[in-house]
């Protein structure tokens, strides 16, 4: 479900910066009459997309493990836009709508970087992460790794499926497939290839191969 609510948020944002495009295109170029017919023929669109742009986005928050510093800001952002819109193509202030324009926009910059701004977090010294250290266990090393960061998703045993995270425990990906999404990242996942190493993916891997039921 969450899946399907995150791409449906993401169309939603694309319309919507659209819709206010064109409006503030065409209030900042002085097609003042244009903007009001646009306005009225798209009314019932623009509280359509409006009230599927804020639904979603409170889905997605209230289903977040954890709130960082940019995506409060980014809420602020979006907040403070919308009275700021209101005001400015209602009295025709070409200031005040390119301000929203410019706040929404960055507001949408803002969650694109919170996603991809990923911090590993430590393990317990007690766990030998070196590969060549005499008794290294691959499997508990990814243990490790997997509960201080992917926990919160995924679950302590995979199977939390928050936030849209696959059922580890059943799932059916191969080994490449694991490990791609991993570094790469997939829907609401981040990518991890900037934060782990080769031997620490390889780990996870074996790791959530080992809750397979």
């Amino acid at each position: 479900m969450y899946t399907g609510i995150l791409h449906t948020h993401k169309l939603v944002v694309v319309l919507f910066l659209l819709l206010y495009l064109v409006k503030t295109i065409l209030l900042l170029t002085g097609k003042n009459e244009t903007l009001k017919s646009f306005a009225k023929k798209t009314k019932v669109p623009e509280m359509i997309i409006s009230f599927l742009f804020l639904a979603t986005g409170l889905f997605m928050i209230f289903q977040i493990p954890e709130i960082r510093t940019l995506l409060i800001i980014k809420l602020v952002l979006v907040f403070a836009s919308i009275p700021i819109a209101i005001i400015g193509f209602k009295k025709m202030n070409k200031g005040l709508a390119a301000l929203s324009f410019l706040l929404i926009v960055g507001a949408y910059g803002l969650a694109e970087v919170n996603k991809r701004n990923v911090e590993k977090k430590p393990i317990s010294s007690e766990v030998l992460s070196d590969a060549s250290s005499e008794g290294y266990d691959v499997v508990v090393h990814g243990k490790a790794l997997f509960l201080a960061n992917c926990a919160v998703c995924h679950g302590e045993l995979g199977d939390l499926q928050n936030v849209g995270a696959k059922n580890l425990q059943v799932s059916q990906t191969s080994e490449l497939e694991v490990s791609e999404i991993i570094m790469n990242g997939k829907n609401a996942m981040p990518p991890y290839k900037k934060v782990l190493s080769e031997e620490e993916v390889n780990a996870l891997v074996k790791y959530v191969f080992s809750l397979r039921k």
